[in-house]
């Protein structure tokens, strides 16, 4: 007789177990699937944890090299020790997934090891055992969206996976895509030494942020050695012994030209991950995108089933997956659970970060919102230039007629830390005014937050 839980949960990325951990402190009985010989999905494995890692190693490094001697600081025989460096960030991403593996024990939720595929109301087969469960929740998360064209071997011509693998630093990388991971992967590298190129379809890095912020981004990483081939399309890669050979096409007219690298990096994007999952045999249904339809409760069409994470619409964030966990695990346990898609922050760990929350000046141009804008820039701000970090400034956008918080948007140090008030504000439902009249303090990043909500008043008190 197959075992019968409360709830199954497809993945165990951080939408997957905070579902099932959630869940479990409900009081229901758990399960969680996952295929790989460790927990924590894409992100505790192979992307934003190993990612940050080696940020952060990489900006270690890049400071010994060329920041410390403002300071008084000479260091002298800096060397890179890549070895080292990929040996610390596994380090770091086996503490984080052996974290994940004690929180299934302490809150006896049962880890189903295999892949998961949905055969019938209420049964998932996993490595040829049937489970039953009241309730199944799909959080299987999201794989690199391929091109054509470009085939990747995980050698020469990479997604993010072998980005974080590369035994050495590559004389040059070619970034396809100006997104939020090629910028981050392109930093990596950039800063231990690679010359980095990145192509783009579009006309502009970084689509869906603020305008204004993508432009002054651009500024800061050519500034920092980036090249950019703006409105540029990738149609073919060639790769050979020493390299691969990018045949390039200006998307608004012009001659073809080709573009040598030593590595290519593909990051154009995710899509949902439902192989093998028997959707279609469920009856499951999906948009033209492949991500699985849900209602506003993550309820697919078939009684039973709910989705969240990458899986479904919006941002393909981890904490926007994490909260839409908490908030499935509530709605089954009977309780309210919501998620505020107006306060979900997207940050770029670059160095300077990029975050933001809620509106751009265009979606609300496009929706007609009149607003105020305060802006504030770090060049002014006593504790940035204690650091060395000057580069960008804090927006923050507020409707003209209730200085009601619309959105927020931050290039600068420590931007993904800042953020965070604003959120909280706007999740609260708070006014420009309101963060002004927070008192903050001295010196610190965070008197830019105070300084733009006042200059969206007209009375920022240091420009």
């Amino acid at each position: 007789m197959s075992e019968t839980f409360d709830v199954i949960v497809i993945g165990s990325g951080p939408g997957g177990y905070v579902c099932a951990i959630r869940a479990a402190q409900l009081g229901m009985k758990v399960a969680c699937v996952e295929k790989r010989a460790t927990l924590g999905g894409t992100c505790l494995n192979i992307g934003c944890i190993p990612s940050k890692a080696l940020l952060q190693s990489s900006e270690n490094f890049h400071e010994t090299m060329h920041s410390w001697k403002d300071h008084g600081i000479l260091v002298e025989g800096v060397k890179l020790d890549l070895d080292r460096m990929q040996d610390r960030k596994a380090e770091v991403v086996s503490a984080n997934v052996k974290g994940v593996e004690f929180l299934f024990s302490k809150n006896k939720i049962t880890w189903l090891k295999g892949a998961g595929r949905i055969v019938g109301p209420g049964k998932v087969d996993v490595a040829g055992v049937v489970y039953d469960a009241k309730n199944i929740v799909i959080a299987t998360g999201s794989e690199s969206v391929p091109l054509p064209g470009v085939e990747v071997d995980e050698d020469r011509i990479v997604t993010s996976t072998g980005a974080l693998e590369l035994e050495e630093v590559p004389g040059h990388l070619v970034v396809i895509g100006g997104g939020v991971i090629g910028l981050e992967l392109g930093s990596v590298w950039r800063r231990l030494g690679a010359k980095v190129t990145v192509v783009e379809f579009l006309d502009r890095i970084v689509p869906g942020m603020d305008l204004e912020v993508a432009k002054t981004f651009q500024r800061v990483l050519a500034k920092q050695g980036f090249a950019f081939k703006l409105s540029t399309k990738v149609i073919g890669a060639t790769r050979d012994d020493s390299g691969v050979t990018l045949s390039l096409e200006p998307v608004k007219g012009g001659a073809p030209e080709t573009l040598r690298a030593d590595v290519v990096l593909l990051a154009i994007g995710r899509r949902a991950y439902t192989e093998g999952l028997g959707l279609a045999e469920a009856g499951v249904e999906t948009d033209p995108r492949g991500r699985i339809k849900t209602d506003t409760h993550f309820a697919t069409n078939i009684p039973g089933i709910f989705a969240i994470g990458d899986v479904i619409a919006g941002p393909m964030l981890a904490h926007k997956a994490e909260d839409e966990g908490v908030a499935l695990a509530e709605i089954l346990a009977g309780q309210a659970g919501h998620v505020n898609y107006a306060a979900i922050p997207g940050i770029v760990y670059t160095w300077p970060e990029v975050a933001s929350v809620g509106e751009t000046e265009e979606t609300l141009k496009e929706a007609g919102t009149t607003y105020n804008v305060g802006k504030f820039p770090f060049t002014a701000n006593g504790r940035a230039r204690a650091m060395g970090s000057t580069d960008g400034f804090v927006k923050i956008l507020a409707d003209k007629a209730t200085d009601r918080l619309l959105g927020a948007h931050i290039v600068g140090p420590d931007a993904g830390a800042l953020i965070a008030e604003i959120v909280t504000a706007i999740e609260f439902g708070a006014s420009a005014e309101d963060v002004a009249r927070i008192c903050h303090a001295h010196p610190t990043l965070s008197e830019a937050v105070k300084e733009a909500a006042l200059a969206a008043d007209g009375r920022a008190l240091h420009i």
